[in-house]
């Protein structure tokens, strides 16, 4: 056995003990773990950015790219950025014991489904430091202990961030090891992992780039709860108002080309194309976006590259938008049908029918009616934060929060009954 397998199956261990001692801990001392650790996020601005600091000159030197340096920085807002995020979900109802359901039979058992923690997550991820915070404050909230194995590229962050999460943890009354980061960049540890640690964990969950989770869906031998790539779409209806139109395309593309509710491919109606697609269009390019489309979309807007096939499957993470004309909404989800990932798709219409016909259609995780793809993140549905989005049908879909980090169980209450 390696130093780094007898490591991880140590962590194992220590974590199926925090998370049997965590199912006996209190919503209320939970609470102050999470305000402890906002609190501490504050505080510790410093070394967490002198740490990114350092992480982000270890990826320029590594020639990582801009777009997963974007991902990688810290910023002082983004740290209290953090802290609010945490505060939020600290303000969330506790989810660990609250009653999904009740009811009484004619065998007159009193029958509740109660919601419990899973147990212990493991959670893998690349050049995110702030999901350290997100999914150990998401850890917390729902019960659960969690073992983070983050990418190497953010190890001197997220090394800064389990620090304030253990003493969070501990200040409360909770299990130190509630949450622990794997403290070494071995690629060793992820297969760890993915082996199940000799059944600690519970549940893997992945986050960073295609191969990354693809590699965790074929290997795992702990279920699996996460998404492959983002490849979200934005659908321009001959009904869209084209205000609307040109200030959600930009947006959905550009506020933020890394992440994974940017849309990758836009879609446009034939019948309202003179009318939508050169005005949009000027305005992406103005923002600084290349873009290719398909024969019809180049004889309208000339400054198009030529799509290719592989265009519709490209999840660019960069300012690069693939544009195709459709017929109508039948042609639009026919197009993410066959190209589609089924993470986040749009359509800009006012037209309410056509907006139905089109959610109805599409068979994704989150379906936006007139706003832009980015809003494809826990915070922004009110989760606080989010330890992923789940493209998943079984579980959880859509982002994940505390809630639905949680599974539950059945607590049956008798009168001395006996099965006849």
């Amino acid at each position: 056995m390696t130093d780094v397998s007898a490591l991880m199956l140590d962590m194992g261990r220590r974590a199926r003990a925090a998370a049997d001692a965590l199912r006996a801990t209190t919503p209320d001392a939970r609470t102050e773990a999470l305000m402890r650790l906002a609190k501490g996020l504050r505080a510790a601005e410093v070394e967490i950015l002198a740490a990114n600091a350092r992480d982000i000159t270890n990826a320029r030197a590594s020639g990582l790219s801009e777009a997963l340096i974007d991902r990688l920085a810290l910023t002082p807002a983004r740290v209290e950025g953090m802290a609010v995020a945490v505060e939020t979900i600290a303000a969330q109802p506790d989810p660990v014991g609250a009653e999904m359901a009740r009811w009484t039979p004619a065998n007159g058992l009193d029958i509740a489904r109660v919601r419990t923690p899973i147990g212990v997550l493991g959670v893998i991820y690349e050049s995110r430091p702030n999901v350290t915070a997100d999914a150990a404050a998401l850890c917390i909230r729902s019960g659960n202990a969690a073992i983070l194995r983050c990418g190497s590229d953010c190890l001197e962050s997220s090394r800064a961030i389990a620090a304030v999460v253990t003493r969070a943890v501990a200040e409360a009354g909770l299990p130190a090891e509630a949450v622990q980061l794997v403290p070494v960049p071995d690629r060793e540890a992820v297969g760890a992992i993915l082996s199940g640690l000799e059944g600690a964990i519970d549940l893997i969950i992945p986050r960073g780039g295609k191969s990354l989770v693809a590699r965790v869906q074929a290997e795992a031998k702990a279920p699996v709860l996460g998404h492959l790539e983002g490849l979200c779409h934005t659908y321009l209806d001959a009904g869209a108002d084209l205000d609307v139109a040109r200030r959600v395309a930009v947006n959905a593309k550009m506020r933020r080309v890394s992440v994974c509710g940017a849309t990758e491919t836009l879609l446009v109606d034939r019948v309202a194309a003179m009318r939508l697609l050169p005005a949009v269009a000027a305005d992406l390019i103005q923002a600084g976006c290349e873009l290719r489309g398909d024969a019809e979309t180049r004889a309208l807007v000339p400054e198009a590259a030529e799509a290719t096939e592989a265009d519709w499957t490209t999840e660019y993470l960069a300012p690069i938008l693939s544009v195709r004309i459709v017929d109508g909404v039948q042609g639009a989800v026919e197009h993410i049908r066959a190209y589609g990932s089924g993470h986040t798709e749009a359509i800009i219409t006012t037209d309410a029918e056509t907006a139905e016909r089109f959610a109805n259609g599409v068979d994704s995780a989150i379906v936006l009616i007139n706003a832009s793809t980015q809003f494809a993140d826990g915070g922004e549905f009110g989760f606080g934060g989010e330890i992923g989005i789940s493209t998943s049908k079984l579980h959880a879909r859509g982002p994940v929060g505390a809630e639905q980090l949680t599974t539950y169980k059945y607590v049956v209450r008798g009168q001395g009954q006996t099965r006849p």
